[in-house]
């Protein structure tokens, strides 16, 4: 395949005090960043003077466990901070240019809730908006929700093609140039331009119409996360970014090629879908001072921390009970996520890491992708993997904030634009143009009726 050229794509992925899990102790952190406004306008017009494409913001509904100690050594269990809509809606009004990405469940959600809330995202922001569709996979969660236990993992994704369907038809409840709302002829919207739904399926019953106009980039951006077989097919079918983590080259080429090939058998074009995995950098003046920045993080790591961490990303098997310097037992399949648990494990055992070494080794990306270098060091691989089809640009994820993200700017997006690989300039004034997707035209839509 011939070595592509052109721009890659940038997300600021912002986690409140950064992403590495020790970073809420960290003297250049802001500890209460979760529920501090000003923290997030700060990072987000920073982003934003810096042409990223878009802010992300992760999100779950409920904490993550019942073991106050940990709970309470950690800032990386969402315990203290916003729900993302609502800040984002608030962000809209202080940026102009920057995509504003929010994760909200189908598991717990529906799909009434979401189409209408993106929606008004997309409207307040002027075509800035975008939905992260994840499918939840805590039984802490679901005990917030009704239920005594997740739905399993092969049922929740069909749920969420579903939601994904209904809401895609929500969205086009109503034709662009619907709502004439001419005062002398006394007709606020043309009623041939009007369009229900009436869904009737497996999980979801949905009549509509939306009670909000089209919005300007036609549907809010749809990105998923998901790198399961379940998600993999779901993200060829739906998405429009991916946020996802390879280790290695061959396996983000191989991932890349496997995700855009399946998109054919849904009348879809590769370029429908940007890929951007996780890169979580930490960037010196020398490599020596890179270390160091890294192994100060490292030492801030709680053990308690560093091995709940290992037990949630393995599948929620507890640990407890073993060696931290020894090896990481063999596993049973759970109903967690399936393809973070076999990234982290394939890790301890590629590299025959103990569970100490392993927890060191994903304190910081949590299973994404970790650089630790100069400016020239960290694009030379990001490069590499761009031009080879391992990625269409990169979701960033600061190991520290603020100073991780300004870092990043003031020593790797220079690099990046002396080699002609980002923008100087934002293209367009949507989310969409910025990323090179399609504004979709409106259908309409027959979900019906689905056993």
């Amino acid at each position: 395949m011939k070595r592509r050229s052109g721009h890659l794509r940038l997300g600021a992925f912002l986690y409140p005090s950064g992403h590495h899990i020790a970073a809420w102790r960290h003297p250049q952190s802001q500890a209460d960043a979760g529920v501090q406004f000003r923290h997030y306008v700060k990072l987000a017009q920073t982003a934003e003077a810096a042409k990223f494409d878009l802010v992300f913001l992760a999100d779950g509904v409920g904490t993550r466990g019942d073991d106050v100690e940990f709970l309470s050594r950690t800032a990386h269990s969402y315990v203290a901070q916003f729900e993302p809509i609502t800040l984002l809606s608030a962000l809209a009004a202080v940026t102009e240019r920057i995509g504003l990405v929010g994760t909200a469940s189908t598991s717990f959600n529906e799909p009434y809730h979401i189409a209408r809330k993106f929606a008004s995202l997309d409207h307040i922001s002027g075509g800035r908006a975008g939905w992260n569709l994840v499918t939840s996979s805590s039984e802490h969660e679901a005990k917030n929700f009704n239920r005594d236990q997740h739905f399993d993992h092969a049922e929740r994704y069909q749920r969420a093609e579903e939601f994904a369907d209904v809401t895609a038809g929500l969205w086009d409840s109503w034709e662009d140039d619907a709502f004439v709302r001419d005062k002398q002829e006394g007709r606020f919207f043309h009623p041939d331009k009007r369009h229900v739904l009436d869904h009737k399926g497996r999980f979801f019953q949905v009549k509509g119409p939306l009670n909000v106009p089209r919005s300007p980039q036609g549907h809010p951006v749809v990105v998923q996360a998901g790198s399961s077989e379940a998600g993999r097919e779901l993200a060829a079918k739906t998405a429009e970014v991916i946020f996802t983590a390879q280790q290695t080259l061959q396996d983000a080429v191989d991932f890349y090629a496997d995700v855009k090939g399946r998109m054919q058998a849904y009348d879809r074009q590769p370029d429908d879908l940007k890929i951007m995995p996780g890169v979580f950098p930490i960037v010196g003046r020398s490599e020596s001072e890179a270390r160091e920045k890294f192994e100060e993080l490292q030492s801030l790591v709680d053990p308690k921390v560093g091995l709940a961490l290992v037990s949630g990303l393995t599948g929620g098997f507890d640990l407890s009970g073993y060696p931290l310097d020894g090896p990481i037992p063999p596993l049973p399949e759970t109903n967690a996520s399936k393809s973070r648990q076999v990234l982290t494990l394939d890790l301890a055992r590629r590299e025959n890491l103990t569970i100490r070494q392993l927890y060191l080794r994903i304190a910081g990306a949590r299973g994404h992708w970790q650089l630790v270098g100069t400016a020239e060091q960290i694009v030379d691989q990001l490069e590499e993997r761009f031009v080879n089809y391992g990625a269409d640009g990169f979701n960033v994820m600061p190991p520290v904030l603020p100073t991780g993200l300004n870092d990043f700017i003031e020593l790797v997006l220079p690099e990046l634009r002396r080699r002609g690989l980002f923008r100087e300039e934002y293209e367009g004034g949507t989310l969409r143009e910025n990323l090179g997707l399609r504004r979709p035209a409106h259908r309409v839509h027959t979900v019906g009726y689905r056993p």
